[in-house]
């Protein structure tokens, strides 16, 4: 039978299907673009290819495209209805993911992964800060990512795709200098891994290499195609090093032209997350952001994100909501807040409505009792920092610099935060 790269069959009696369904797969996991080309291919040669239409699925699903993820997973059941073992399960588990039953699929996952440790497809809906254990508003998930992680390693060996996910694992967990030697060996592997890129950038901020990973970044984004699924997520790392070095016109040309609605093909999640961080992270920086910017940003959130779902959407879309002065999506947020951490959204959405009121005590009140366990929202810790530097600004606001600097210096002692909150050097 023949097998994807990491030796899972794959039912497919088409010797096409199976390279063009092996190409996919690799794209998908270094996000890179042509995941849907190759499987047109596929399914091209081999129309009953259920794998190549569940592959499909997921795909679409992490762009957002829910109706074509749902079609093409039931077109990935029905295909595959006489299918067993491995197979069989790789199907239940992404209907569960695709249908809105994430429950149950993690639990199918983590029952599949004793069995099938090298099923990549199905390990990577675990790894990385934007996964079933990353979204699951669990406190201690960063523990529970590393330990899934470093369970898998001794079936993944020296694997690049790999050791880039236990890289990030290890660095969120406070790990650095395993996570350098991890990411390093996977980039030799497979340097033009978007996701590889990416878990590198994260280990320059985390140590306070600003201008190294500024050019780093920036140098590897020129050979990435617009339509690669992390453009957007790694165009925002080096728009955030760009504020940090006084680069503001490139700033604004990165806002503009890749993580602006009207311009980057990538998720919506990224999307509204990357530009609604910048745009505060520049506020905080003391870089004005004009108010027609704002308007449009919460416009887009209350269409890509209408009903509150997921925390760490839900934060960005309030924050957006706010700043533009938009309270009646703000109060959907703050009132009808769902999913495993809504008890954090409340409070970090009543923080910036109080910010844009002016009201810092208000903010700072809102804010202390979510520091401790704001992983609970998702997220890396890079992207998290902007919680850490709101609280930041609303203590210097109210007079209080020594004690935000005691704050700065016990959360985050090693990133670069030069000129991150005004007046904090101060």
């Amino acid at each position: 039978m023949p097998t994807d790269p990491y030796g899972n069959p794959l039912h497919t009696a088409s010797a096409t299907a199976r390279d063009a369904y092996c190409e996919a797969l690799v794209a998908y996991l270094d996000a890179l673009p042509g995941v849907d080309e190759a499987l047109d291919r596929a399914i091209s040669a081999d129309p009953d290819f259920a794998q190549a239409y569940m592959l499909k699925a997921r795909n679409a699903q992490v762009f957002a495209r829910m109706t074509d993820a749902r079609a093409l997973m039931a077109q990935a059941v029905g295909n595959g209805r006489d299918l067993s073992g491995q197979a069989r399960a790789q199907i239940d588990i992404f209907d569960h993911l695709i249908n809105g039953r994430p429950r149950e699929g993690y639990a199918a996952v983590r029952a599949h992964l004793l069995e099938y440790p090298r099923d990549a497809l199905v390990a990577q809906t675990c790894l990385g800060v934007f996964s079933l254990i990353g979204f699951s508003g669990q406190p201690g998930r960063e523990a529970e990512h590393l330990a899934l992680a470093e369970m898998l390693a001794p079936a993944y060996g020296q694997d690049g795709w790999f050791l880039a996910q236990l890289a990030f694992a290890q660095m969120e967990a406070g790990q650095l200098a395993p996570a350098e030697r991890a990411i390093d060996a996977a980039l030799a592997q497979r340097p033009r891994s978007a996701h590889g890129a990416h878990i590198r950038a994260h280990l320059f901020y985390e140590t306070g290499q600003t201008a190294a990973g500024r050019d780093y970044l920036s140098d590897w984004l020129a050979g990435y195609d617009r339509a690669g699924m992390m453009h957007c997520h790694n165009s925002w790392h080096v728009a955030l090093w760009s504020l940090a070095v006084g680069d503001i016109d490139r700033m604004w040309q990165i806002a503009d032209h890749d993580l602006s609605p009207d311009a980057s093909q990538s998720p919506p999640l990224n999307i509204l997350t990357d530009l609604a961080s910048l745009y505060w992270r520049a506020e905080l920086a003391g870089q004005a952001v004009a108010p027609d910017r704002w308007a449009r940003l919460s416009d887009y959130a209350a269409r890509a994100f209408p009903e509150p779902a997921l925390g760490f959407a839900d934060i960005h879309a309030a924050l957006a909501h706010a700043m533009a002065g938009q309270d009646e999506p703000l109060m959907r947020i703050l009132e009808n807040a769902r999913g495993p951490a809504a008890d954090q959204v409340a409070p970090c959405a009543t923080a910036f409505r109080a910010i844009a009121r002016q009201d810092w005590s208000g903010a700072e009140a809102a804010l202390l009792p979510v520091m401790a366990q704001h992983e609970r929202l998702g997220g890396s810790r890079a992207q998290r920092d902007l919680l850490d530097y709101t609280l930041l600004h609303a203590l210097i606001r109210q007079g209080k610099p020594d004690e935000a600097r005691r704050l700065l210096a016990t959360r985050r002692p090693l990133t670069d935060s030069r000129g991150a909150v005004a007046g904090l050097a101060a």
